[in-house]
Formats: structure tokens, sequence, C-alpha cells
């Protein structure tokens, strides 16, 4: 079969008209701050959405069905094409100049990575920080499920990019109509961005701030106005209680939450993904915060404001936040957590491979698969005593089916090999063994401080160019989670059969 291109460039055209109109709500952000830059956002904006409507134009006469190649396709290009636009703010308005750098900017926004490469992130206009705050929004819940919506309305069916943009284990839907759970999910997503931006500015912060922070939030993004991060606020524990509260919900099934609003939290309680995701954060919380309450001479530059490390408060609160913030891959930081003694470091390292919940905007191998490969790791055990018994593994009181534990051992070996693959490539470039393991897993993981040169407060401005572009690459096959991008490069993939 052959592939329906005209379908292909339309729906692209169609991505970036929405790029271009979020471009233009950057500008209208630029203008009411009078910040200079208000003309060269507006003219990214224009030029998207002009390239788009041509784009969209030009293959009206497309055939309406979109299989599984063709959703593979836009999926992957789409994001291509969504940073390659986006980067354009960046490079008008001079505030990133060179394309290399404005890349890897736009890239890590999307894909809610959050690694950045600028060294003064306050010296920017609003308008600039609030487009590079609504990259990680958009992609966090997915433009793809976004512009899914929108597809009735050109008569095109949607499911086959649902898949693709989630291809991990499938969870309950709340709608049997794709586009129905869509409209609900981001529903769902913007109401919780409006009320962290109300409780954020009632806890203190502008409301600038607040919404940034709020995008980045639930996105799972990282990105902030400020150049120390969440450690600007390290005096006002409030405004990082109420991030800690909203990464935890954005790391949690959205599904749940529809669930919780609809009154339904048995679904909630029962769940087994959410159960162990709320263990591995109280368990590590709590093996953090004994080792920084105790080790009162712990001298972790607190980046703007000094930490009383023997308070108990101080010290459950920068745990708590931290543990969170790695683990739903949000990468926000209130201190250098590699300054935590060695034994934090390499658990914090480790919980880069951990994610967030499936149907989260957190990235990371998520909560499902490590529970259904430690059920799996067991069974073999008791197969191995029982060859002839009939063994399934179970996941919410039913029976996985084979093929989908086949396919989260694969994903998880593909995983490793990505992130050794991806270490290997950057200790060639030069980096040091903690710095290249450190960034493979953070880029791979979308998690945005890495280890190294590249802690959580550094950034990454000085890694080579070969590098970010390498970094980049890692990002868009971790956040597509690995088969949606690696497929495209298997030749069986482009014949036509």
């Amino acid at each position: 079969m052959k592939l329906n291109y005209k379908i292909i460039f339309h729906f692209l055209g169609l991505l970036l008209l929405f790029n271009g109109g979020f471009m233009l709500l950057a500008a209208i952000m630029s203008f009411a701050y009078k910040d200079g830059a208000t003309l060269n956002i507006s003219l990214s904006g224009i030029m998207v959405i002009i390239i788009g409507v041509v784009m969209m134009l030009t293959t009206r006469n497309h055939e309406k069905e979109i299989n599984k190649r063709e959703g593979y396709i836009v999926v992957t290009f789409g994001w291509i094409v969504m940073a390659l636009s986006g980067t354009l703010p960046y490079v008008l308005t001079n505030s990133i100049p060179c394309f290399t750098n404005a890349f890897f900017e736009t890239i890590s926004g999307y894909t809610t990575t959050g690694s950045t490469i600028l060294n003064d992130i306050e010296s920017l206009p609003e308008g600039i920080l609030f487009w590079r705050s609504l990259t990680h929004w958009i992609g966090g819940m997915g433009i793809i499920v976004l512009a899914i919506a929108i597809l009735p309305l050109l008569g095109i069916g949607g499911m086959q990019l649902f898949a693709a943009e989630a291809p991990g284990p499938s969870a309950d839907k709340l709608h049997p109509r794709i586009t129905d759970t869509a409209k609900r999910l981001w529903l769902i997503y913007f109401g919780y961005t409006a009320a962290e931006t109300i409780l954020l500015q009632v806890a203190g912060m502008s409301f600038f701030d607040a919404i940034n922070h709020s995008m980045s939030t639930l996105s799972t993004g990282g990105f902030s106005t400020k150049n120390a991060s969440l450690a600007y606020w390290n005096n006002q524990p409030m405004i990082q209680y109420i991030v800690v509260l909203f990464m935890f919900l954005a790391g949690t099934n959205f599904v749940l939450s529809y669930f919780a609003f609809k009154g339904r939290v048995q679904k909630i309680i029962k769940d087994e993904e959410f159960k162990l995701y709320f263990k591995f954060i109280v368990i590590f919380t709590v093996i953090a915060s004994l080792i920084i309450y105790f080790r009162a001479d712990i001298t972790a530059s607190s980046i703007v404001h000094p930490m009383v490390w023997g308070e108990a408060e101080s010290a459950i609160r920068h745990a708590l936040f931290q543990v969170i913030a790695i683990i739903t891959t949000t990468g926000f930081v209130t201190a250098d957590f590699t300054l935590w003694t060695p034994f934090l470091t390499v658990l914090f390292f480790g919980l880069m491979f951990l994610g967030g919940s499936a149907g989260s905007t957190a990235g990371g191998v998520k909560v499902v698969r490590h529970l259904l490969m430690i059920r799996n790791g067991f069974i073999e055990f008791k197969r191995t005593l029982h060859p002839n018994a009939i063994l399934p593994v179970r996941y919410n009181k039913k029976s996985i089916d084979g093929k989908i534990i086949f396919n989260i051992l694969a994903f998880f070996i593909l995983y490793m090999l990505s992130f050794i693959v991806g270490a290997l490539v950057f200790s060639m470039l030069g980096l040091d063994f903690e710095s290249a393991i450190g960034v493979a897993a953070s880029s791979l993981g979308n998690v945005g401080p890495a280890l190294g040169d590249f802690g959580p407060v550094n950034n990454f401005y000085d890694m080579p160019a070969i590098g970010k572009w390498w970094a980049s690459f890692l990002m868009l096959i971790g956040r597509l989670e690995l088969f949606t991008v690696l497929i495209l490069l298997t030749p069986f993939f482009w014949r036509n059969r």
C-alpha cells in the first residue's frame, strides 16, 4: 500500500497553524509587557501560519483515510516540524541567534525535557519566556492529541494517531470516541493549569511567573522564568508545596483525574500503578529527607537562599520536591542535589529511569512498565518450579496479554540500549563519564537536569554542537517512546506492500 503523502502534508500544515496561533498568543503577552519583541514574535507566527495554510490548500484534495504507517510519520515529523518552526521567535528576536542552540531549546521545550542553553534566563523578553513555556504546554499533553479533537472537522479518523502518540500499555478510555477522549484530557489539563496559576499567585508569585511555572509544571517540563529555578522561592515554602502537588498530579494518569472529578474514587484507590507510584515517592522521600536531616555537615549550595539543613520541614520539603521533580521528569530544582552525598546522587540518577504514570505528561520508562516487568520476573521463578502451570501476569485484577509483556520487555531492552549508545556518543564527544551517563539518561527520560558538568545548577550551553543535536534526538525518541521514531529508520517500514 502506497503512502498517502497528501494527508501527511495536510496534517503537518494543520500543526503549523496551531504553532503559529500559539506564537501570536506569545506576541500578545509580549505586547502586554511592552518588552520590545512583539513585532518579531508576531512575524514568526504569521510566517508559520502562512506556510501551514499553503500546505493545507495544496493538499486539500487528499484521501480521508489515514493508516498506521502514516500515523507514525505524522507524529514523528509533526514534532520535528513544530520544533523547526518553533525556533523562529528565538532567532528573529535575537534571543538565541545560533540555530543549533535555538533548536535545542525548542525541542527541549516540546519534548518537555527542560534542558536549556540559556545562561541568563531573566534577561529575556517576557514574550520569549512565555513562548518558551508554551512549547512545554503544547508538548505536554501532545500536539497530536490536541489535533485529534479537531480532526472530525476534516473528516479524518484519529485513532491511528492516538496509538502512535501513546504506544505504551493502553489505559481505560474515558469515552469510546477518541475525539471526546482528547477533549476531556485537554479540559482537565487546562483546568489544572488555571488552578495552579491562581494558587501560585495567592502564595506570592507574580501573574507572569505563576502562569509560566504552571505550564511548565503540568507539562512536567521544567523551564523556569528564573535562573535559580524554584530555588528562587526557597524562602516561600508554600509556593514549592503547590508546585509539588501539581507535579504529582501531572505525573499521574490523567484518566484517574477524570474519575476523581466524576466521584469514582475507588477506581483511583484500586489502581495498582497509582499505588506503586505513590509508594515510590514516599519511600524515596523518606530516604532522602533522613539523609539531609541527619547530615548537618551537608554544605550543598541552595543557589539563592540559604537552607537550614537541620530543620525537619526543610529537609522533608527539599527531599520531597526533588524526588517528585525527578520521578515525574519535571526537572525543577530547589538545590544542587548532586552535592547531597554520593548515595543521593546515585539515587536520583536511578530515579531518572523510573518515570511517571502511563497516561501522564511525564517521560521515562513509566511506573506500569516497571510493575509488569517485576511481576513477570517473579512469575518466571514460579514457572521454573512449575513449568506446566498457567501463570498469567495480572494488572488491576486482569490477565495481561503475553504480547503486551513482550512489548514491554522489548521496550525496556531498547531503552537501555539507547541509553548505552547515547552515553557512548557523548563520551566520544569529550564528556567525562559522569556527565555522559547523566546527559544520556536525562535526555532520553526527558528529565532536564543531569549530572557532572550538566548538573542541576548548570546548563547545556558549553556542550559541543554535535552533542546538542544528539541530545535532541534522544529527547525526541524518549518523548515518543522509542518505537514511534525508530521504526521509521527501518527499511521495511518504507516498502510499499
